[in-house]
């Protein structure tokens, strides 16, 4: 009796210990629908991983990237995982914030699409694995047209954008040739002009850091887009971005729309969209050259340097950026709902592709981007729609209100090139670029 009390103690004290043990994991991530149902699977990771517990901080955007920013640049070691993106990735990987991503074999890291890794990357070595991706593309209405007797080609140039755009065009019955963002912000306005400055031959700053904001490019983009808008576009676009342009697209009053990806599931979805039976899809615009006309993104997770937890971490990251997940929400929500732009895999998966028409397009669009080659002059900067340094974000803040200004009728382009080419110019000298 004396030998079994001490064999049940025995035990207890063992399962104690091994739940005293359990390391508490803190992931901060953003409160959207792919992160809240990696929320709600991720009770199967630690069913199989009883030595670790989740905490999650789930924050907006805004809130998030103010969050994680100040944690890690302060070395405050509050979070073990952090979701972030691809403008960050390379500049904290480079400044050693970041723990190299180390998958284990089963992951299969050749399977990431190209653009993903190489955005996610520095020097080679992987600082964040993608969660989910997108690049940008164009999405129109087959049946306007149609009736118009148009036939765009799989990626059309911003001429024949314009030329479908008039045609197409007929504000008497609500219906607008086309619809871009024009709510300044770096990731606003200037996500999207940033590519049609690429296209252009245009740059953000040269092989010397100097801005190009008053050259040729930018001025030749900048008026075709004005144009465009003040022509065809629905009045008050000055103040229009992703959500105000959806629910246009999704009331068939956009003939044309180039944006994220991402908006594709939403206006083919006939649930959410009067037009989804109408919509098809092309290859963002070109003009000069094909070079960084698709943007590139991706929400990724990342180990902080300060994490107290590394070993945890990984293995947490190891999980929720497999194949295996992805096929774990195909099965638990259906392939319409899985985070996409990640992965070949995902691609080449039967059931994906016939639950999303936008698939091939999107593919296309993400494989067409190369962070570290999107413009036609040699450029000293990585990404496609911002440069990844951090200044940028106070510059394409500055530039993208005077972009605004112009659709808005405050100011000409010729004013608002120059006074974004000197806001540049005097940020770039205050942090010693060049004198």
């Amino acid at each position: 009796m004396t030998t079994l009390k001490t064999a049940l103690v025995l035990a207890f004290g063992i399962a104690a210990a091994g739940t005293a043990s359990a390391v508490d994991l803190v992931i901060a991530t953003v409160n959207n629908g792919h992160m809240i149902e990696m929320q709600k699977l991720s009770k199967q990771f630690e069913a199989a991983n009883p030595d670790i517990k989740l905490k999650w901080v789930t924050l907006e955007e805004g809130v998030l990237r103010q969050r994680v920013t100040t944690d890690i640049a302060t070395k405050g070691g509050q979070f073990d995982v952090m979701t972030i993106g691809m403008y960050e990735t390379p500049i904290w990987g480079k400044k050693g914030w970041l723990s190299e991503i180390k998958p284990d074999a089963n992951y299969d890291v050749d399977d990431l699409l190209p653009a993903m890794r190489s955005g996610l990357s520095v020097d080679g070595k992987l600082y964040a694995a993608p969660f989910y991706g997108e690049s940008s593309m164009l999405m129109y209405r087959a049946d306007l047209m149609q009736k118009a007797g148009i036939t765009l080609p799989a990626r059309p140039t911003w001429t024949q954008v314009k030329e479908a755009a008039a045609k197409i065009h007929d504000a008497k019955s609500g219906v607008y040739g086309i619809c871009l963002r024009g709510k300044p912000g770096w990731g606003d306005n200037m996500a999207f002009l940033s590519t049609m400055v690429n296209t252009y031959g245009g740059q953000w700053f040269d092989a010397s850091w100097k801005p190009q904001i008053n050259s040729a490019p930018w001025k030749a983009a900048v008026t075709d887009y004005a144009d465009l808008l003040k022509k065809y576009g629905p009045p008050g676009s000055s103040a229009n971005s992703f959500n105000e342009i959806l629910a246009l697209f999704n009331e068939g009053k956009c003939g044309m729309w180039i944006d994220a990806t991402i908006a594709a599931s939403f206006i083919s979805d006939p649930k959410q969209s009067k037009v989804a039976d109408k919509v098809a899809f092309a290859q963002a615009p070109t003009q000069v050259t094909p070079k960084g006309a698709n943007w590139l993104w991706a929400w990724a997770l990342a180990v902080p340097a300060t994490s107290k937890h590394q070993a945890e971490a990984q293995k947490f990251i190891n999980w929720a950026t497999s194949k295996d997940y992805i096929k774990l929400v195909g099965k638990e929500q259906g392939w319409a709902a899985v985070p996409t732009g990640t992965r070949k895999s995902t691609y080449a998966t039967p059931e994906f592709m016939k639950a999303a028409k936008f698939a091939e397009a999107e593919k296309a669009a993400i494989d067409s981007a190369n962070p570290t080659d999107s413009t036609l002059p040699k450029s000293p900067y990585v990404g496609v729609q911002f440069a990844a340094i951090p200044e940028f974000q106070s510059i394409g803040v500055a530039v993208g209100q005077q972009m605004s200004a112009v659709l808005a009728g405050k100011t000409t382009v010729d004013q608002a090139l120059a006074a974004g080419q000197n806001a540049a110019d005097r940020e770039m000298r205050k942090s010693g670029y060049y004198k």
